[in-house]
């Protein structure tokens, strides 16, 4: 996609692949045996310039995905001098350091990518931080991630520490366990992922019933992820089109 045509030819742009997404997801969700409308979709922004989120917005969009702090915190402020409505949730999807995590409870509804307990302390400590300054009234929201094929590189808590992260985010103040995340690993079949990826949030509802949401799918494999269970999809290529030059 290109922003060469002006504002109409992106707004047209953007409106016409949102109601492909749409259809895509309104149908992935019936061959499931689930009612359209019941999976989220989530708008990656990342790279995409805070006029893009501005044009969504006015197509209906109330939730954006980001991915770097630095990017993510500026583009808000742009987005928010045109955008005055708090109902707006900005959702932290990518790998976070800790030493980003007071930055990001600043502005994070959401963060999909805790996946260890020094992790959850530190968004827990910024939570506290941004509620203190005035910065945030309700606690963020985690997702915790887990690591499908037991790869610490790749981001992701393992199948045998994952209860004790969520027993930890569950117990801390200015966090709400809200469910997990996954990624198909590189080369995986993402029906066989995404089966592993539910049979994960099973046990973790056992203890932790609160946890419903799962954040599981993109562009290239959405209706897999529907089919077990995704509760959102992260969606940027098909929305935005490629990312821009730099």
């Amino acid at each position: 996609m290109s922003e060469s045509g002006g504002p109409d030819a992106r707004r047209a742009e953007l409106a016409g692949a949102l109601a492909a997404v749409r259809n895509r997801l309104d149908e992935a969700a019936r061959a499931a045996g689930r009612a359209p409308g019941d999976v989220e979709l989530l708008p990656v922004t990342k790279y995409f310039p805070a006029s893009d989120a501005v044009l969504l917005y006015e197509l209906g969009c109330r939730s954006f995905g980001e991915s770097r702090e630095q990017e993510a915190g500026a583009k808000i402020t742009r987005f928010r001098g045109t955008v005055t409505d708090p109902g707006v949730a900005w959702h932290m999807i990518g790998r976070l350091q800790r030493n980003k995590a007071r930055a990001v409870a600043r502005w994070a509804h959401t963060i999909h990518s805790v996946d260890s307990i020094r992790l959850a302390d530190a968004v827990a400590a910024g939570a506290r931080a941004a509620r203190d300054a005035g910065d945030r009234v309700t606690p963020i929201r985690v997702l915790l991630q887990v690591s499908l094929d037991g790869d610490p590189q790749r981001g992701g808590v393992a199948a045998a520490d994952l209860e004790a992260l969520a027993a930890a985010v569950a117990d801390a103040e200015g966090l709400k366990l809200a469910g997990l995340m996954g990624v198909p690993p590189l080369g995986w079949d993402p029906d066989a992922a995404f089966e592993q990826l539910a049979r994960m949030h099973s046990q973790v509802l056992a203890g932790h019933p609160g946890a419903t949401e799962l954040s599981a799918g993109m562009s290239g494999d959405l209706e897999q992820a529907v089919r077990w269970g995704s509760t959102c999809v992260r969606v940027g290529t098909a929305v935005m089109g490629r990312r821009p030059l730099a």
